[in-house]
C-alpha cells in the first residue's frame, strides 16, 4: 500500500499552528518565534514532511540550482577528467552559496533544444564554439548565463583562455628541438572547410600553432606539417596515432589539443612499441591530474580548470542576483603556462 504524502496541513494540525506558520518556518523563519519554529520543524521531521519542490519553485520563482550546459553527451563528457576538475570549481561556489547543480547535455544533439527543459536559475554554457542560437534564446528568455571557452559577446559574462600564446610557445619549443614533421591533432569540430573555418577554443589553439610555425617560415600547408581532427576522447587519441603512424612520412611530434587525446596517443604508441619521446614527442593541453604521473609525464599547456569553473559559477550567481542589463558583466581571460615534461625531446636523427 502506498503511503499518503504528508501535507503542510497535516503538520499544522499536529503542531497546533496555521498553515501559514508552517510555510514561514521553512521559508522566512524570522517572522516567527524561535520556539514556534523549533516546534514546527520537530513535528515535520517526526511526520516525514518535506516541501514540495515544484510548489516552492512556483512560489519563489527560483530553483536554487545552476545549470551546466554541456557540448557533449554525458557519457563522453564525464569520460574526460577535464570536467571533473571543472565541476570541482563550480562545486566550490555552489557549496558556498547553498546551490545545487544540474548537468544539461544536448537534447537530440542540440544544446539549444535542451535549454527549455532545464529547471535552473541560470546556465554556465561550456565549450560553445559559436552561437547557433543558444545565446539569442537565453537572452530572449531572460535567463542569466555565463559563457566559458566560447566566442566573445557584447554584454555577456564570459571566461576564456589565452590559448594561442601557450600553443605558440609549445610549437616554438618543438622547432628548436629539431622537429620538422609535426602533426596537430585537434578536437573534432564537424566544421566543413578545414581549420580555416574553425571557431572558438579550437581556432584559438590553431592560431597559436600557426603563429609558432610562422616564426620558422612554416605554415600548416608546409611539407611535413599535418592537421587532423579526432574526437576529444582517449579512443580518439588512439585512432589519431594509428592514422598518422600508418603514413609513409611519420611525424616526429604530435601536438594534441587536449590531454585526453594525448593520453590516447601515448597508449597507442606504447602498444605499437614506439618510444616516447625517443621516436615520437607527444604534448597535450589542459594539465589534467594524470599528466604529471603518466609514463612518461606529459608535456602540456596548463590551464586553471578548477579556477575557471569557480569563477564561472560566481559570475553566474552575480548575474542571477543582478538581473540587470546595466551592470557591466565580468569578462575575463585567464593565462596558460607551458609545462615541459618527459614526453617531448629532441627530434630523432
Amino acid at each position: 500500500m502506498v503511503r499518503r504524502r504528508v501535507t503542510i496541513q497535516d503538520v499544522a494540525n499536529r503542531a497546533g499552528v496555521s498553515k501559514s506558520a508552517v510555510s514561514l518556518a521553512f521559508n522566512d523563519a524570522r517572522k516567527l518565534s524561535e520556539a514556534t519554529v523549533q516546534n514546527i520543524l520537530r513535528v515535520a521531521e517526526e511526520m516525514g514532511y518535506s516541501q514540495d519542490p515544484a510548489a516552492r519553485m512556483l512560489r519563489t520563482q527560483r530553483t536554487d540550482s545552476l545549470g551546466l550546459l554541456l557540448p557533449q553527451q554525458l557519457d563522453m563528457a564525464l569520460e574526460n577528467p577535464y570536467y571533473t576538475q571543472f565541476l570541482q570549481g563550480i562545486g566550490q561556489t555552489c557549496q558556498q552559496e547553498g546551490l545545487t547543480l544540474l548537468l544539461v547535455p544536448p537534447l537530440r544533439g542540440s544544446m539549444l533544444k535542451a535549454i527549455p527543459y532545464a529547471a535552473v536559475d541560470g546556465f554556465i554554457v561550456s565549450g560553445l564554439e559559436y552561437d547557433r542560437g543558444e545565446v539569442t534564446a537565453l537572452r530572449q528568455r531572460g535567463i542569466p548565463f555565463v559563457l566559458v571557452d566560447s566566442e566573445w559577446h557584447e554584454g555577456v559574462p564570459s571566461i576564456d583562455l589565452d590559448e594561442a600564446d601557450g600553443m605558440r610557445e609549445l610549437v616554438e619549443y618543438l622547432l628548436r628541438q629539431g622537429h620538422e614533421r609535426i602533426a596537430f591533432v585537434a578536437i573534432e569540430t564537424d566544421t566543413p572547410g578545414g581549420y580555416q573555418n574553425w571557431r572558438g577554443p579550437v581556432q584559438r589553439r590553431m592560431q597559436g600553432a600557426i603563429d609558432g610555425l610562422a616564426g620558422a617560415g612554416l605554415a600548416p600547408e608546409s611539407d611535413g606539417i599535418t592537421v587532423i581532427e579526432t574526437p576529444c576522447t582517449r579512443a580518439g587519441g588512439v585512432a589519431a596515432f594509428r592514422t598518422l603512424w600508418a603514413r609513409e612520412q611519420r611525424p616526429t611530434a604530435m601536438v594534441a589539443f587536449s590531454d585526453i587525446i594525448a593520453f590516447g596517443i601515448i597508449d597507442a604508441a606504447r602498444e605499437a612499441g614506439v618510444d616516447v619521446p625517443g621516436e615520437l614527442s607527444v604534448s597535450g593541453f589542459d594539465d589534467l591530474t594524470e599528466a604529471s604521473w603518466t609514463t612518461p609525464s606529459l608535456t602540456t599547456i596548463r590551464q586553471p580548470i578548477a579556477t575557471k569553473g569557480r569563477l564561472a559559477a560566481a559570475y553566474l550567481v552575480e548575474a542571477i542576483a543582478a538581473q540587470a542589463e546595466a551592470d557591466r558583466p565580468h569578462q575575463q581571460r585567464l593565462a596558460t603556462t607551458l609545462l615541459l615534461r618527459g614526453s617531448t625531446g629532441p627530434a630523432p636523427r
